[in-house]
Order: C-alpha cells, then sequence, then structure tokens
C-alpha cells in the first residue's frame, strides 16, 4: 500500500478547508504553462486531483481528463465541481502508455520514500512516447509527519532529479518557490516538468 491512511483521514476531515485554501491554484502559472504544451484533447492523469480545482481547468482547455484522488472527501467536492473524478491511489495506475500527460501536483509527496521510484517508473509507463510529466514537491530529508498528522515524503533537488531521470523522464522545466499550506507550515518546493523520450 503506498498511501497512509492516516493523511487520508486528514483530507477527509478537512476537504473543505483545503478546497477553500488552493481554489487559485486553478490558474497557477504552472498549470497554464503545462496546457499551453499540451497537444489537442489530450488525455491527462490528474494524480491526487483533490478538489478538482486544476482538473477542471484542463477540462475547459479541452482535454480529456482521468482525475483520482484517494479521499472519497475530495472526489465527492469535485464532482460538485463538474470533474468526474474518481477514488483511487498511486498504486491503482497500471495503465501501459495511454496518457499524453500527467499532472502530479504535490501529491506523491504523500507516498512513502522506499515506494518512489517504483510509483514514477509506473507512472512513466503510462504515459505515451512524448508525454509530459508535472511533479510538485516539497524539499528536504527524511520522512516526517506534519502537525496536522499529514505524513510526507521528502527528497533533495538531486534526489528528485536521479530519479525522475531514472524512470526515463528527461529535459527538466523547474520552478523552485515557497509556500504554506493547509497546516500553517511554510516549506520550500520544487516543480519539474518532463518529458518521456519520443522512442521510449
Amino acid at each position: 500500500m503506498t498511501v497512509d491512511l492516516e493523511t487520508i483521514k486528514v483530507y477527509n476531515a478537512r476537504s473543505i478547508d483545503y478546497a477553500d485554501i488552493n481554489q487559485k491554484d486553478a490558474a497557477s502559472p504552472e498549470l497554464l504553462a503545462f496546457i499551453d504544451r499540451l497537444p489537442i484533447k489530450s488525455h491527462v492523469l490528474d494524480l491526487g486531483c483533490g478538489p478538482g480545482h486544476m482538473a477542471k481547468t484542463l477540462i475547459d482547455a479541452g482535454h480529456v481528463v482521468d482525475a483520482v484522488d484517494a479521499s472519497p472527501e475530495m472526489v465527492s467536492l469535485a464532482h460538485q465541481a463538474m470533474v468526474p473524478a474518481r477514488v483511487a491511489r498511486f498504486e491503482d495506475i497500471r495503465e501501459d502508455q495511454v496518457y499524453d500527460a500527467i499532472w502530479a501536483s504535490f501529491s506523491l509527496l504523500h507516498a512513502p520514500r522506499e515506494a518512489f521510484p517504483a510509483l514514477l517508473d509506473q507512472l512513466s509507463s503510462a504515459l505515451k512516447p512524448g508525454g509530459l510529466f508535472y511533479i510538485g514537491m516539497k524539499l528536504g530529508h527524511g520522512e516526517h509527519r506534519d502537525s496536522i498528522g499529514r505524513l510526507y515524503s521528502y527528497f533533495t533537488e538531486e534526489e528528485l532529479l536521479l530519479h525522475l531521470a531514472n524512470a526515463g523522464l528527461t529535459d527538466p522545466h523547474i520552478t523552485r518557490g515557497s509556500s504554506v499550506g493547509l497546516s500553517g507550515e511554510e516549506a520550500q518546493h520544487i516543480t519539474i516538468t518532463l518529458r518521456k523520450p519520443d522512442n521510449a
């Protein structure tokens, strides 16, 4: 199992708070830049879609979105936003070369560190050759719970880039920053957009 049940409990209990805090993500510069690079009517996996803000933006831009989240309450909020989301965990993504792009915005940071490389391999396999892959992560070391009980796996920038390269993802475009999330704690973060080679 790659999803921490205590983390899911927190998201179920705080889903509305999370949706309110992250509503601005629907028009984030990273998402809009990602959309600009997508082919018309791309099939996109939104992995950890939360309340569906970003999935809705992708849908409104004309793309077909498979929006998944391990929190039933988050999926319920996504349905209210007219996003056809479904409950699924990271390990449930077993498709082979079906997605034109994968959007994993600050979701995989809840996967156990030891499971992270295999999950990236799995997701890379689900991408079509030439497909785009986006990941947002918090930077740091080890595994820790935040003040409200969510489990986080932290990596350095160098570790992340190595894991992504090992999964066959290339040409990283990086943004760095800091943000305050649901727990009220500030953290340094990184977002990386990569591509699966056409000949992969």
